[in-house]
């Protein structure tokens, strides 16, 4: 049904206004929390991380409720499948990267460490990929899926990642284009599994095992990494103070996994795959 001027800009108004209000009570949240005061590193980044997930836990309960009739959120949906296809996708998709830098010669490992808490540390990077899932691909995707289009909301929420990762763009082009490129492929597997925690499984593996583990990614600086990763030679290949995320050939591996992503849907492969239901 096609809808007037005067109902269009309604309509927008309303989405718009409920975005503004999503966003900024989450942050308001965050600033009403105290954050306690600790020596311990680790405690301390789990408070961090902790904070703006209850923010964010909280606003979705609140806005969920308010738009239950209209909007589901498909927060866990055929757990054991997504969490599988999370799992595999991360691990894939990672493996595929620092198998590709390591024989081109730019990435080896030299020594490791010794990490205290390293679960806790652990946690705290679940934690962290929990509010960003939350924030990106929860109440606001499904918000502007449904008033608009999945379009639309794949274009809006990449947006916002990307500017939730703002230092990237004083680092390059690839960073840039690598979160752009990760978001939509993030986005795919929410459509495809129907459920928001493939999304947060994939995430967390890479930032835990690339991350934390590997030490290929950059996450905040006072996360401690286990193993030693060296990176020489052009910063277009190794990603600069980005590492892997910022460099070319996490790019063409993306672009690589989205056409491939397009040609199975259009050839019906995905749709013939178990566990659709």
């Amino acid at each position: 049904m096609m809808l007037s001027k005067k109902e269009k800009v309604k309509k927008f108004s309303k989405v718009f206004l409920r975005f503004i209000l999503f966003f900024a009570g989450w942050v308001i949240c965050i600033f009403m929390i105290p954050m306690p005061e600790n020596e311990n590193p680790a405690v301390y980044r789990l408070w961090a991380e902790l904070i703006p997930l209850v923010s964010i836990v909280i606003m979705t309960f609140v806005f969920g409720f308010i738009d239950k009739k209209n909007i589901s959120l498909y927060l866990v949906k055929r757990p054991l499948f997504s969490t599988c296809f999370g799992i595999a996708a991360a691990l894939i998709w990672l493996g595929i990267t620092v198998a590709l830098l390591m024989g081109a010669g730019v990435l080896k490992f030299d020594g490791t460490n010794t990490v205290s808490f390293l679960w806790l540390w652990i946690i705290s990077a679940l934690l962290n990929t929990i509010m960003q899932e939350l924030l990106v691909r929860g109440y606001l995707y499904q918000l502007i899926k449904v008033n608009y289009n999945r379009g639309w909301a794949t274009v809006i929420t990449t947006a916002l990642f990307t500017l939730m990762h703002v230092s990237a763009f004083e680092t390059g082009i690839f960073p840039v284009l690598n979160i752009l490129s990760i978001s939509l492929i993030i986005t795919g597997m929410l459509e495809y599994t129907g459920s928001l925690l493939a999304p947060i499984v994939f995430h967390f593996i890479w930032n835990t095992i690339g991350g934390i583990i590997l030490n290929c990614l950059s996450l905040a600086d006072d996360y401690p990494h286990l193993l030693n990763a060296v990176f020489t030679g052009n910063s277009i290949l190794t990603g600069g103070i980005y590492k892997i995320e910022g460099s070319a050939v996490l790019f063409i591996i993306n672009i690589i996994m989205i056409i491939l992503a397009f040609v199975l849907k259009k050839t019906g492969v995905f749709s013939s795959l178990p566990n659709r239901s």
